[in-house]
């Protein structure tokens, strides 16, 4: 495809495979949910992808928390930036949160999202998950129904061949 401008930049959507892919190696996201006041509110979180879904941990007393029991829409967005697949490939997912209170979710996630922030296994990823044992946390999942995402590499081909076509490039 040639293209003249950078309008339409939603016909580079990343292939399934490097959505995925991006999900499993990165461990960052961009958490993002709509208070009471309406102006929407994102923080920085480690996640773990697990199952086609998001799992995030957050204490009960946060407001995101309060905010995701009244309504459940939310966001989460992932870039590649940090991985080995380099950056500018970005997605946004929307979907539905679910708050887990139980110990069975807790001990399976705990151990995950511990070695997500710590890699090295040892002392210090096993004081992690011990930090994470506390009285009021919860873990967050997220189904997610909506996929918005950008390949800016596939977009660059795209603008080479124009910047040929226009004699910029040799």
């Amino acid at each position: 495809m040639t293209i003249k401008n950078y309008e339409e930049v939603d016909v580079y959507p990343l292939d399934d495979d490097l959505r995925d892919e991006i999900l499993r190696k990165q461990i960052e996201c961009t958490f993002i949910w709509g208070p009471k006041t309406g102006w929407p509110v994102g923080v920085l979180m480690t996640y773990v992808w697990r199952d086609g879904r998001f799992w995030v941990t957050a204490t009960s007393q946060r407001k995101r928390i309060a905010a995701i029991r009244r309504d459940p829409r939310v966001s989460v967005v992932v870039s590649s930036h940090g991985t080995d697949l380099g950056p500018a490939k970005g997605i946004t997912a929307k979907g539905r949160a679910i708050i887990h209170e139980d110990q069975e979710t807790k001990d399976w996630f705990y151990p995950l999202c511990a070695a997500a922030n710590v890699p090295v296994e040892g002392k210090l990823r096993n004081a992690f998950e011990q930090m994470l044992h506390s009285e009021r946390r919860l873990v967050i999942e997220v189904v997610p129904e909506k996929w918005i995402t950008f390949d800016a590499g596939k977009m660059m081909v795209d603008s080479m061949a124009a910047w040929k076509d226009m004699g910029l490039l040799d």
